[in-house]
């Protein structure tokens, strides 16, 4: 009888062994997913529904088993909403632990400074993990910046995300302005800031070119800014070619060969630097500024000179067989 107790309770003690060794496996064991993918739980999903979602993409294999595991052994914290990656051969242990604590997948989109309004709608008409159609937003209403977005979200949330930016960044700065400022709103800064950016890549150059225009305005002197004679052409897109005579005299609201002032709207939208170098522009007496031929400018605070930074501009043109 001792003898039979002895063999049953080493039984018993196998059937522990293999049931724990069983469910360390199934718990913490690889999982089928072959290669790895990306998941995404919506707002108010639940763990059930999860499962079930990561059962039908090859991620677990029974989600009812995943879900007997995670009762006993995943602990109580919520799953969280999101884009997540999920590597191959995960673990049903490592699938919940990613769905309770990762960060989801950060995918971005970018608006250069000075990028056009036409074109920030095109790049997010042209991404396919965006959804929803848009208009194309009010010409200077974005801020210049990266923005992080998920999978499915709607193109019309970004730009509400990118236009509260700049909102946001443009009272801040307007604050902090410099009192020897010439823009009298936050709109003539942002209408400045669009053509400094437009007429320079250089951030160092921001705010002389902002000093030269100011100093411009100060005297009742027109922009000249080359910039506005092409926006009202093409809304921001590249001309292609050299601006024409009839446009130079064109009188559009826009252009600044033709009119006083500032242009009627920005021609691009904007950066905080530049927003900033026209709050706080660079103590300079130039007027006047051309390219360098080495991706910057050259100023001048008289007539004369810039005529012949002109010329040298020429001559390195010529030079290069671009006229």
């Amino acid at each position: 009888m001792w003898k039979f107790g002895r063999i049953a309770l080493a039984l018993l003690s196998a059937l522990a062994l293999f049931g724990a060794v069983a469910v360390y496996g199934g718990w913490h064991g690889a999982g089928p997913l072959e290669e790895a993918t990306t998941i995404t739980i919506d707002d108010g999903a639940t763990l059930t529904g999860a499962a079930h979602r990561l059962e039908d993409v090859g991620v677990i294999a029974s989600a009812d088993r995943f879900l007997l595991f995670a009762r006993f052994l995943g602990g109580n914290a919520p799953i969280r909403a999101g884009e997540y990656e999920m590597p191959a051969e995960v673990s049903p242990s490592e699938v919940l632990r990613i769905l309770q604590e990762a960060v989801p997948v950060q995918r971005f989109v970018t608006v250069p400074e000075g990028m056009p309004s036409v074109l920030v709608h095109d790049r997010l008409m042209a991404n396919e993990l965006l959804t929803g159609d848009i208009p194309v937003p009010a010409e200077g209403s974005l801020l210049a910046d990266s923005y992080a977005y998920e999978r499915g979200e709607s193109r019309a949330a970004v730009v509400a995300r990118m236009q509260a930016a700049m909102e946001r960044e443009l009272a801040r700065l307007w604050e902090a302005r410099s009192p020897d400022t010439v823009v009298r709103s936050p709109r003539e800064a942002v209408i400045l800031a669009s053509i400094v950016e437009k007429e320079t890549g250089v951030a160092a150059e921001r705010p002389i070119i902002a000093g030269v225009y100011s100093n411009r305005l100060r005297i009742g002197m027109r922009l000249q800014a080359d910039p506005t004679i092409i926006y009202p052409v093409t809304r921001g897109r590249p001309l292609g070619r050299r601006i024409r005579r009839s446009e130079i005299a064109a009188e559009n609201g826009y252009n600044t060969y033709a009119m006083d002032g500032l242009p009627r709207g920005p021609i691009a939208n904007v950066g905080r630097e530049a927003i900033e170098a026209v709050l706080n522009p660079a103590e300079t007496d130039a007027l006047f500024f051309v390219a360098n031929g080495e991706g910057g400018h050259i100023f001048a605070e008289t007539h004369a000179e810039h005529r012949r930074n002109v010329e040298r501009w020429y001559a390195i043109r010529r030079q290069r067989g671009e006229m």
